[in-house]
């Protein structure tokens, strides 16, 4: 009785965890390929090879009017979620570790809450309250230890990197809030096959204004490869998946287990080093991000 209880959660779980593990990755693929292609590059690499693999498997199920109906809102959700976090975490890789990015990036469900508030009105309650203030309380303290506008030996400083982080993470919040504004009840893959062709559109001449005059090692180029079609395009699939197998509460959790992994390959591939102070500002944000979105509330009795 109690197996055949437990078996239904059991498909979702291993999503949940695989796309924990994929998205945690992409931060070290960042950093691989933003070291010798350069921000803008790795970011519309990306972006395009993602286009590419998802592309056929829309136009396999059919989706292909609805993706031509909806370009226009596919487009400026494709800058707002893709081109412009993937491009401004590419640039912070340059300088920050890839598990304090990865700890910046738990504050998306933060963002989102804030824009949600303002610009469709969804006024949260006393302990989502409380969650915003607790959230944005770690992200200062973690900002104040890590941020520095004094440029290192390359000419790139802390701060600057910081700021792109929570930028990126802004920018996912409004495009969350765009989406529920704009696109409830179009299908999920051609709002991500969409989203994709549209930031390889703003992306790719850039990334080709930016390209470096130098060669580009084959490990750079498995990195971005990687990024596109594994933290992209699978991970778009897994995650939708998971909304649709667990409700978009636990999906939205997923946002949660990203840094244990991105910390852990930091550690030990990069040989990156994780400060008790970070830890801590990471647990505060994540609690104040749990809290701001409903996933925990105060009980009372």
């Amino acid at each position: 009785m109690n197996a055949k209880a437990t078996a239904p959660t059991k498909p979702w779980l291993i999503d949940f965890v695989l796309l924990a593990a994929i998205w945690g990755a992409s931060f070290m693929f960042m950093r691989i390929g933003a070291r010798e292609l350069g921000a803008l590059p790795t970011a519309g690499v990306r972006v395009g090879i993602a286009a590419l693999f998802l592309l056929p498997i829309l136009l396999l199920r059919g989706h292909g009017t609805a993706l031509r109906q909806h370009w226009k809102l596919t487009f400026v959700v494709g800058i707002l979620n893709s081109a412009i976090p993937f491009a401004c975490f590419s640039y912070a890789l340059l300088t920050i570790s890839t598990g304090l990015s990865s700890i910046l990036n738990a504050t998306v469900p933060l963002f989102g809450a804030v824009i949600a508030w303002l610009w469709l009105k969804d006024r949260p309650s006393g302990s989502r309250m409380v969650g915003l203030v607790v959230g944005f309380a770690g992200v200062a303290l973690l900002a104040w230890d890590k941020a520095s506008f004094q440029p290192d030996a390359a000419g790139n400083a802390s701060g600057w990197a910081v700021l792109a982080c929570l930028l990126a993470t802004l920018c996912y919040g409004i495009a969350a809030s765009f989406t529920k504004r704009y696109m409830s009840g179009l299908p999920s893959l051609v709002s991500a096959t969409g989203s994709q062709l549209g930031a390889a559109v703003g992306l790719l001449p850039l990334a080709w204004w930016f390209w470096p005059d130098h060669a580009v090692s084959l490990n750079a180029w498995l990195a971005v490869v990687a990024l596109g079609v594994l933290c992209t395009g699978v991970a778009y699939i897994l995650y939708f998946r998971l909304i649709e197998r667990a409700g978009p509460a636990r999906a939205l959790s997923v946002t949660f287990a990203i840094p244990v992994f991105a910390l852990i390959y930091g550690v030990l591939l990069l040989g990156e080093v994780v400060t008790p102070w970070m830890l801590l500002c990471g647990v505060v944000i994540v609690v104040g991000t749990s809290l701001s979105t409903g996933l925990v509330r105060f009980s009372r009795r």
